[in-house]
């Protein structure tokens, strides 16, 4: 449910973006996927420069699926609450080779496992087994840890990314 806060992906939101940038920036506004129109007013920061918290507005004429939006925005991103998400824990896990047929151990990819710890996940998910399969949107597919503890401890293991867009952008 909507929320006067939430939490949104790190890499949905650019100060200084580059053209082509269809998600959340300064004065900019996008649709909160199944929610409504926010603009980013201001944007808090701590003393190293670091983003502590983005002040939006929200228009309430422009809720998801009411069909009465006459606004059109380009981009759309997804969020959580943040009174009603879950923390849990992610492993990202890239190539674990870095050459096709390794010689040694050199040809193992150091960095193939991210783990990210205290990620914000929606609350639905708490039930989660080891062994249930998501999509996780933008993200990939995974599947719950073995190690994971339901409704307590989970752990979700990412096993297939998916095409990154703007990454490919991003390179050209």
């Amino acid at each position: 449910p909507f929320s006067k806060e939430i939490y949104i992906e790190e890499n949905d939101f650019m100060e200084d973006p580059p053209a082509k940038f269809f998600r959340l920036k300064p004065e900019g506004e996008v649709r909160l996927r199944f929610g409504y129109i926010i603009k980013c007013e201001e944007v808090i920061k701590d003393a190293d420069g670091n983003i502590l918290e983005i002040h939006c507005s929200y228009d309430p004429d422009t809720k998801s699926g009411s069909g009465t939006s006459k606004r059109k925005v380009k981009g759309t991103i997804h969020w959580v609450s943040a009174k009603q998400c879950i923390s849990a824990t992610l492993h990202l896990y890239e190539t674990l080779l870095s050459v096709a047929e390794p010689k040694s151990i050199a040809g193992i990819n150091e960095e193939s496992l991210t783990v990210v710890e205290n990620a914000a996940l929606e609350a639905n998910l708490v039930d989660a087994s080891p062994g249930d399969q998501f999509q996780f949107e933008r993200t990939g597919y995974f599947v719950v840890d073995e190690n994971s503890v339901q409704g307590e401890k989970l752990i979700f293991n990412r096993i297939v990314t998916l095409r990154d867009s703007w990454a490919k952008i991003k390179q050209t």
